[in-house]
């Protein structure tokens, strides 16, 4: 089986790049992200707070996460339920930063991400995908663009959504994800030793996905 593990912070455009990848070389798409914000959704939705450590690690065992797919599409399923229209928000992405560096959250999922790569041929993309989730891929990247263009990108999203928002709101909460989320002790941000770097900011999305993919014929 083979394998691609894209790193990078939030809002570089991961999980666009990672789809238009898999379509391309026919591969299964892993959004590990989503998984994590399934788990998160979870905690909200049963008030436990996110320093909490003791509660989080209890729930773990209440938690089941699962992925599907639907005419390609994929489903994250959470204790049977659909949730892909309930993930996407802002207090879930902060759940998910503030919870995601538990080591009993991230064995939950490690276990689950790994077979499907031993099954499958998978490109997954995440925060340590390279580092720790999938070291032996045949090709990681780690993806990244400046903090002014993925809140510009983020903004441009949650308006089309139609939802309330502030751009400079916006780009101080993705400063904070990366520093929280780079500093973490279990799995921080960082690029593998032998990542190849792809800086996203001034190339439109089919650019970044034919790197990425000239990068994987290479390799």
């Amino acid at each position: 089986m083979h394998s691609i593990a894209i790193d990078g912070p939030a809002g570089a455009g991961k999980s666009t790049i990672a789809k238009r990848v898999a379509e391309e070389l026919g591969f299964i798409y892993v959004d590990t992200g989503a998984m994590y914000r399934s788990m998160a959704l979870y905690f909200l939705r049963h008030s436990i707070s996110a320093q909490d450590e003791e509660k989080i690690s209890e729930a773990c065992a209440d938690i089941e996460v699962s992925i599907e797919y639907e005419n390609g599409e994929q489903q994250v399923i959470l204790n049977g339920e659909n949730v892909n229209a309930f993930i996407r928000t802002e207090e879930v992405s902060m759940m998910t930063s503030d919870t995601s560096k538990y080591p009993k959250v991230r064995e939950k999922l490690l276990s689950l991400q790994r077979d499907l790569a031993k099954k499958k041929n998978v490109i997954m993309d995440g925060r340590d995908i390279g580092t720790c989730v999938l070291p032996d891929a045949d090709l990681k990247v780690f993806l990244t663009a400046s903090t002014a263009e993925r809140a510009r990108r983020r903004f441009k999203e949650l308006q089309e959504k139609g939802a309330e928002c502030d751009l400079d709101t916006i780009e101080k909460d993705i400063i904070a994800r990366d520093e929280q989320d780079m500093n973490r002790e279990i799995s921080p941000l960082r690029p593998a030793e032998d990542a190849s770097f792809v800086d996203a900011s001034y190339m439109t999305i089919e650019e970044v996905a034919d790197t990425v993919v000239s990068l994987y014929q290479k390799a």
